[in-house]
């Protein structure tokens, strides 16, 4: 009787779970983003490259219009191609489970993630406009770090550990600026990588 309690329980929680969190994230989406950033960041550094830019050795780096305007283009494509990757295995997960995407989680979460994301575009933009382009890369890491973890309350509470620890970076490469294009890297590609495995091990 007491066993059949406990299960009962189980699946109550589990009901619970799929109806209050988003559950379709898949770590493949943390993987496909990590590696998409990670070769953006060495086509980046090659693009440095070609420029005359020695980008580990120059104390004073100044980028001309044309670079700076390749450089914001290269950075919406690697976004644009983790969002597809992020849909694609969400999709992918949803149908092999038989979980619904589209749910008030899905729609909490979106809103949770989109406010802050929106407000450090923003706040990017004005940093460009402005020509603090070494402040670029660190506000991207900041403002994507709280974004996760406000978004954490509605999907896998997981997440929030990969949301501090780009915060943490964020905030470490404010103090040196002028490596961001690194700490691009390791937040954006190794973290996202090594917190998609992690995941996809844990939940698959």
């Amino acid at each position: 009787m007491n066993q059949k309690h406990q299960e009962d329980l189980a699946h109550i929680r589990s009901m619970m779970e799929r109806s209050s969190r988003f559950i379709s994230l898949s770590g493949l989406s943390g993987v496909f983003a990590g590696l998409s950033a990670l070769i953006g960041g060495i086509f980046v550094y090659q693009l440095f490259k070609a420029n005359g830019v020695d980008y580990l050795n120059d104390e004073h780096r100044l980028y001309s219009a044309n670079l700076v305007s390749e450089l914001f283009w290269i950075g919406i494509t690697i976004l644009v191609f983790a969002f597809v990757f992020g849909i694609f295995f969400t999709i992918r997960k949803s149908r092999k489970y038989n979980l619904p995407i589209w749910t008030s989680a899905t729609k909490k979460m979106l809103f949770n993630l989109a406010v802050p994301l929106l407000t450090g575009g923003i706040f990017c933009l004005a940093l460009m406009h402005h020509g603090y382009f070494g402040l670029v890369a660190p506000s991207t890491l900041i403002f994507y770090g709280l974004a996760v973890i406000n978004a954490e309350k509605y999907t896998f509470s997981d997440i929030k550990y990969l949301g501090f620890s780009e915060l943490i970076l964020g905030c470490i490469a404010l103090f040196n600026i002028g490596y961001g294009l690194i700490f691009w890297i390791l937040g954006f590609g190794i973290l996202h990588i090594v917190y998609g495995l992690v995941m996809f091990k844990k939940y698959k």
